[in-house]
Protein backbone atom coordinates (compact mmCIF):
# COMPACT_ATOMS: atom_id res chain seq x y z
CA UNK A 1 0.00 0.00 0.00
CA UNK A 2 2.58 2.22 0.76
CA UNK A 3 4.99 1.30 -2.38
CA UNK A 4 1.11 2.36 -4.69
CA UNK A 5 1.08 5.70 -2.20
CA UNK A 6 4.54 6.53 -3.19
CA UNK A 7 4.60 5.69 -6.86
CA UNK A 8 0.72 7.75 -7.20
CA UNK A 9 2.59 10.52 -4.94
CA UNK A 10 5.57 10.92 -7.37
CA UNK A 11 3.19 10.81 -10.73
CA UNK A 12 1.57 13.24 -8.94
CA UNK A 13 4.82 15.64 -8.75
CA UNK A 14 5.70 14.73 -12.43
CA UNK A 15 2.26 15.62 -13.50
CA UNK A 16 2.70 18.88 -11.89
CA UNK A 17 6.34 19.66 -12.98
CA UNK A 18 4.56 19.19 -16.63
CA UNK A 19 1.68 21.27 -16.39
CA UNK A 20 4.41 24.26 -15.28
CA UNK A 21 5.95 23.77 -17.56
CA UNK A 22 6.26 26.83 -20.37
CA UNK A 23 8.57 27.84 -23.27
CA UNK A 24 8.58 31.74 -24.48
CA UNK A 25 10.26 33.66 -27.61
CA UNK A 26 12.96 35.71 -26.50
CA UNK A 27 14.50 37.37 -29.14
CA UNK A 28 14.73 34.14 -31.03
CA UNK A 29 15.68 31.88 -28.82
CA UNK A 30 13.40 30.11 -26.87
CA UNK A 31 13.30 30.14 -22.86
CA UNK A 32 11.77 27.65 -20.70
CA UNK A 33 10.73 27.76 -17.23
CA UNK A 34 9.65 24.47 -14.86
CA UNK A 35 8.03 26.23 -12.64
CA UNK A 36 6.09 29.54 -12.51
CA UNK A 37 8.91 32.44 -11.29
CA UNK A 38 7.95 33.21 -8.04
CA UNK A 39 10.41 36.20 -7.60
CA UNK A 40 10.32 38.71 -10.38
CA UNK A 41 12.49 42.36 -10.61
CA UNK A 42 11.16 44.90 -13.29
CA UNK A 43 13.09 47.12 -14.96
CA UNK A 44 12.17 50.85 -16.25
CA UNK A 45 8.46 52.23 -15.79
CA UNK A 46 6.72 50.64 -19.31
CA UNK A 47 7.72 47.48 -18.20
CA UNK A 48 6.86 47.86 -14.76
CA UNK A 49 3.12 48.96 -15.72
CA UNK A 50 3.04 45.98 -17.91
CA UNK A 51 3.42 43.51 -14.59
CA UNK A 52 0.86 45.97 -12.98
CA UNK A 53 -1.60 45.33 -15.46
CA UNK A 54 -1.65 41.57 -14.64
CA UNK A 55 -1.52 42.07 -11.32
CA UNK A 56 2.32 40.99 -10.93
CA UNK A 57 2.98 42.79 -7.43
CA UNK A 58 2.95 39.99 -5.25
CA UNK A 59 5.30 38.29 -7.40
CA UNK A 60 7.71 41.47 -7.37
CA UNK A 61 10.43 42.01 -5.18
CA UNK A 62 11.49 45.00 -7.17
CA UNK A 63 12.03 47.55 -9.96
CA UNK A 64 14.81 49.16 -11.53
CA UNK A 65 15.40 51.98 -13.23
CA UNK A 66 12.64 54.39 -12.03
CA UNK A 67 13.85 56.82 -9.52
CA UNK A 68 16.92 57.91 -11.64
CA UNK A 69 15.62 59.04 -14.79
CA UNK A 70 11.61 59.85 -14.43
CA UNK A 71 8.84 60.79 -12.32
CA UNK A 72 6.22 58.61 -11.56
CA UNK A 73 2.64 59.38 -11.94
CA UNK A 74 0.06 59.43 -8.84
CA UNK A 75 -1.31 56.07 -10.74
CA UNK A 76 2.19 53.91 -11.00
CA UNK A 77 3.17 54.64 -6.81
CA UNK A 78 -0.32 53.47 -6.18
CA UNK A 79 -0.16 50.51 -7.91
CA UNK A 80 3.81 50.03 -6.83
CA UNK A 81 2.64 50.02 -3.40
CA UNK A 82 5.41 48.47 -1.29
CA UNK A 83 7.63 47.26 -4.13
CA UNK A 84 11.29 48.08 -3.37
CA UNK A 85 13.29 49.93 -5.57
CA UNK A 86 16.38 48.35 -6.27
CA UNK A 87 18.51 50.38 -8.36
CA UNK A 88 17.40 54.01 -9.48
CA UNK A 89 18.69 53.28 -12.89
CA UNK A 90 20.85 50.69 -14.52
CA UNK A 91 20.89 47.52 -11.76
CA UNK A 92 24.29 45.33 -10.60
CA UNK A 93 24.18 41.65 -10.52
CA UNK A 94 24.60 42.11 -7.06
CA UNK A 95 21.02 44.28 -6.88
CA UNK A 96 19.59 41.50 -8.36
CA UNK A 97 20.95 38.30 -6.45
CA UNK A 98 19.88 40.43 -2.85
CA UNK A 99 16.46 40.42 -3.75
CA UNK A 100 17.01 36.37 -4.70
CA UNK A 101 15.21 37.61 -7.72
CA UNK A 102 14.30 33.92 -10.22
CA UNK A 103 13.48 36.20 -12.88
CA UNK A 104 14.43 39.85 -14.60
CA UNK A 105 12.24 41.47 -17.45
CA UNK A 106 14.40 43.86 -18.65
CA UNK A 107 15.74 44.99 -22.20
CA UNK A 108 18.64 45.95 -24.21
CA UNK A 109 19.15 49.66 -23.03
CA UNK A 110 16.17 49.38 -20.62
CA UNK A 111 18.56 47.96 -18.04
CA UNK A 112 20.93 45.68 -19.54
CA UNK A 113 23.50 46.44 -22.13
CA UNK A 114 25.18 44.34 -24.94
CA UNK A 115 28.84 43.20 -22.58
CA UNK A 116 27.85 45.11 -19.63
CA UNK A 117 27.78 43.43 -16.92
CA UNK A 118 24.00 42.41 -16.66
CA UNK A 119 23.12 40.39 -18.80
CA UNK A 120 20.77 37.01 -19.60
CA UNK A 121 24.68 35.16 -19.37
CA UNK A 122 25.36 36.77 -16.06
CA UNK A 123 22.35 36.31 -14.49
CA UNK A 124 22.47 32.74 -15.72
CA UNK A 125 25.03 31.16 -12.80
CA UNK A 126 22.60 32.83 -9.93
CA UNK A 127 19.74 31.47 -11.15
CA UNK A 128 17.73 34.06 -12.55
CA UNK A 129 16.13 34.28 -15.76
CA UNK A 130 16.60 37.05 -18.62
CA UNK A 131 12.96 37.76 -20.23
CA UNK A 132 13.80 40.59 -23.12
CA UNK A 133 11.94 43.07 -24.64
CA UNK A 134 10.99 42.44 -27.62
CA UNK A 135 11.55 46.26 -29.24
CA UNK A 136 14.83 45.79 -27.76
CA UNK A 137 15.83 42.71 -29.42
CA UNK A 138 17.23 44.46 -33.01
CA UNK A 139 20.39 45.96 -30.53
CA UNK A 140 21.65 42.26 -31.04
CA UNK A 141 19.72 40.99 -33.98
CA UNK A 142 19.18 43.27 -37.00
CA UNK A 143 17.14 40.79 -38.88
CA UNK A 144 13.91 41.92 -37.45
CA UNK A 145 10.32 42.78 -38.75
CA UNK A 146 9.78 46.92 -38.14
CA UNK A 147 7.66 48.03 -35.57
CA UNK A 148 4.08 46.75 -34.88
CA UNK A 149 2.28 46.65 -32.24
CA UNK A 150 2.65 43.43 -31.47
CA UNK A 151 5.77 45.06 -29.89
CA UNK A 152 3.28 45.82 -26.90
CA UNK A 153 0.81 42.76 -27.23
CA UNK A 154 3.08 39.51 -27.43
CA UNK A 155 5.55 40.94 -24.81
CA UNK A 156 2.15 41.48 -22.32
CA UNK A 157 1.13 38.00 -23.69
CA UNK A 158 4.30 36.31 -22.94
CA UNK A 159 5.14 37.73 -19.30
CA UNK A 160 1.07 36.46 -18.88
CA UNK A 161 2.44 32.85 -19.92
CA UNK A 162 5.23 32.98 -17.88
CA UNK A 163 3.44 33.97 -14.39
CA UNK A 164 0.37 32.02 -15.28
CA UNK A 165 -2.02 34.44 -15.88
CA UNK A 166 -2.27 33.96 -19.17
CA UNK A 167 -5.96 34.71 -18.91
CA UNK A 168 -5.38 38.07 -17.74
CA UNK A 169 -3.04 39.17 -20.19
CA UNK A 170 -5.32 37.49 -23.12
CA UNK A 171 -8.30 40.00 -22.30
CA UNK A 172 -6.12 42.88 -21.78
CA UNK A 173 -4.89 42.39 -25.02
CA UNK A 174 -8.18 41.63 -26.69
CA UNK A 175 -9.54 45.14 -25.20
CA UNK A 176 -6.12 47.06 -26.42
CA UNK A 177 -6.57 45.47 -29.89
CA UNK A 178 -10.14 46.80 -30.09
CA UNK A 179 -9.95 50.06 -28.98
CA UNK A 180 -6.68 50.02 -31.80
CA UNK A 181 -9.13 49.24 -34.21
CA UNK A 182 -11.47 51.94 -33.75
CA UNK A 183 -8.44 54.67 -34.03
CA UNK A 184 -7.30 53.54 -37.03
CA UNK A 185 -10.97 53.40 -38.07
CA UNK A 186 -11.03 56.82 -37.58
CA UNK A 187 -7.82 57.90 -39.65
CA UNK A 188 -7.75 55.41 -42.50
CA UNK A 189 -9.33 57.34 -44.72
CA UNK A 190 -7.14 61.03 -43.73
CA UNK A 191 -4.75 62.82 -44.87
CA UNK A 192 -0.98 61.53 -43.42
CA UNK A 193 1.11 64.13 -42.00
CA UNK A 194 4.97 63.58 -41.26
CA UNK A 195 5.81 63.47 -37.73
CA UNK A 196 9.06 63.74 -35.68
CA UNK A 197 9.47 62.44 -32.53
CA UNK A 198 12.34 64.46 -30.45
CA UNK A 199 13.77 63.14 -27.71
CA UNK A 200 14.64 66.29 -25.91
CA UNK A 201 17.13 69.28 -26.81
CA UNK A 202 20.71 68.02 -28.15
CA UNK A 203 23.41 68.57 -30.75
CA UNK A 204 21.98 66.02 -32.55
CA UNK A 205 18.27 64.43 -32.64
CA UNK A 206 17.79 61.40 -30.69
CA UNK A 207 14.65 60.14 -31.84
CA UNK A 208 12.88 56.60 -33.20
CA UNK A 209 13.30 54.40 -36.23
CA UNK A 210 11.78 51.48 -37.73
CA UNK A 211 12.28 49.36 -35.08
CA UNK A 212 10.86 51.16 -32.45
CA UNK A 213 7.21 50.78 -31.01
CA UNK A 214 6.64 54.72 -31.60
CA UNK A 215 6.88 54.25 -35.85
CA UNK A 216 4.09 51.83 -35.34
CA UNK A 217 2.14 54.36 -32.99
CA UNK A 218 2.64 57.16 -35.41
CA UNK A 219 1.29 54.98 -38.00
CA UNK A 220 -1.91 53.83 -36.25
CA UNK A 221 -2.61 57.62 -35.26
CA UNK A 222 -2.67 58.33 -38.73
CA UNK A 223 1.08 59.78 -39.75
CA UNK A 224 3.68 59.20 -41.48
CA UNK A 225 7.21 59.19 -38.89
CA UNK A 226 9.83 60.97 -41.48
CA UNK A 227 12.71 58.54 -39.34
CA UNK A 228 11.11 55.57 -40.41
CA UNK A 229 14.20 54.72 -42.73
CA UNK A 230 16.46 55.28 -39.67
CA UNK A 231 17.66 51.46 -39.04
CA UNK A 232 17.72 51.10 -35.90
CA UNK A 233 15.14 51.04 -32.77
CA UNK A 234 16.21 54.11 -31.18
CA UNK A 235 19.36 56.25 -32.22
CA UNK A 236 20.14 59.72 -33.94
CA UNK A 237 19.72 61.63 -37.00
CA UNK A 238 20.74 65.04 -38.41
CA UNK A 239 19.01 68.17 -38.10
CA UNK A 240 19.30 68.48 -41.59
CA UNK A 241 17.58 65.63 -42.39
CA UNK A 242 14.75 65.67 -40.04
CA UNK A 243 14.29 69.16 -41.77
CA UNK A 244 14.75 68.39 -45.03
CA UNK A 245 11.44 66.13 -44.48
CA UNK A 246 9.74 68.76 -43.64
CA UNK A 247 7.63 67.13 -40.58
CA UNK A 248 4.06 68.61 -40.38
CA UNK A 249 3.39 67.56 -36.65
CA UNK A 250 5.94 67.20 -33.53
CA UNK A 251 5.77 64.35 -30.86
CA UNK A 252 7.79 65.84 -27.82
CA UNK A 253 9.03 63.39 -25.32
CA UNK A 254 7.78 65.30 -22.05
CA UNK A 255 10.11 64.42 -19.03
CA UNK A 256 8.07 66.30 -16.22
CA UNK A 257 11.81 65.71 -13.90
CA UNK A 258 14.08 67.17 -16.53
CA UNK A 259 13.09 68.52 -19.99
CA UNK A 260 9.69 69.35 -20.35
CA UNK A 261 8.26 68.70 -23.44
CA UNK A 262 7.45 72.83 -23.87
CA UNK A 263 11.12 73.47 -23.24
CA UNK A 264 12.44 71.01 -26.22
CA UNK A 265 9.22 72.73 -28.25
CA UNK A 266 11.19 76.21 -27.59
CA UNK A 267 14.62 75.27 -28.19
CA UNK A 268 12.65 74.16 -31.63
CA UNK A 269 11.94 77.32 -32.18
CA UNK A 270 15.19 79.09 -31.43
CA UNK A 271 16.77 76.44 -34.01
CA UNK A 272 18.75 78.04 -36.79
CA UNK A 273 17.20 74.91 -38.56
CA UNK A 274 14.22 73.41 -37.20
CA UNK A 275 12.22 76.81 -36.85
CA UNK A 276 11.78 76.65 -40.68
CA UNK A 277 10.12 73.16 -40.90
CA UNK A 278 5.99 73.41 -40.65
CA UNK A 279 5.60 71.65 -37.64
CA UNK A 280 7.46 74.48 -35.68
CA UNK A 281 6.06 77.21 -37.64
CA UNK A 282 2.40 76.31 -37.17
CA UNK A 283 2.89 75.00 -33.58
CA UNK A 284 2.01 71.74 -33.97
CA UNK A 285 3.48 69.06 -31.39
CA UNK A 286 2.01 66.98 -28.48
CA UNK A 287 4.34 66.00 -25.32
CA UNK A 288 3.75 62.30 -24.22
CA UNK A 289 5.72 61.01 -21.41
CA UNK A 290 8.74 58.28 -21.49
CA UNK A 291 6.09 55.69 -20.80
CA UNK A 292 3.38 56.40 -23.54
CA UNK A 293 6.53 55.66 -26.00
CA UNK A 294 8.33 52.60 -25.23
CA UNK A 295 6.33 49.41 -25.00
CA UNK A 296 3.29 49.76 -22.11
CA UNK A 297 0.04 49.75 -21.31
CA UNK A 298 0.06 53.58 -21.87
CA UNK A 299 0.48 53.16 -25.93
CA UNK A 300 -3.32 52.77 -26.91
CA UNK A 301 -4.23 56.13 -24.95
CA UNK A 302 -1.19 57.47 -26.25
CA UNK A 303 -2.36 56.72 -30.08
CA UNK A 304 -5.60 58.33 -29.09
CA UNK A 305 -3.67 61.44 -28.34
CA UNK A 306 -1.73 61.90 -31.21
CA UNK A 307 -4.57 61.35 -33.67
CA UNK A 308 -7.00 63.91 -32.26
CA UNK A 309 -4.02 66.19 -31.97
CA UNK A 310 -2.66 65.38 -35.38
CA UNK A 311 -6.30 65.43 -36.90
CA UNK A 312 -7.98 68.67 -35.21
CA UNK A 313 -11.96 67.82 -35.00
CA UNK A 314 -11.50 63.75 -34.92
CA UNK A 315 -14.15 62.59 -32.66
Amino acid sequence: MKTLWSAALLMGVASGAAAYEVTVDNCGTPLVFDRTPQRLVVHDINMSEMAFALGLQDKMVGVTGITGWYKTSPDFDIARGDVPELAPKYPTVENLISASADLFFAGWYYGMKPGGDVTPDTLAPFGIKTMVLTESCVHLDKDRPKASMDLLFDDVLRLGKVMQVETKAEALVADWRQQLAAIEAKTAELPKPGVFLLDGPADAPFTAGKFAIPDAMIAAAGGASVTHDLDTSWGRTSWEAVAAANPEFLVLLDYQNGNGAEETFRFLQEHPVMAHVDAVKNARWVGLRYEELTPGPANIAAIEKMAKAMHPGLN
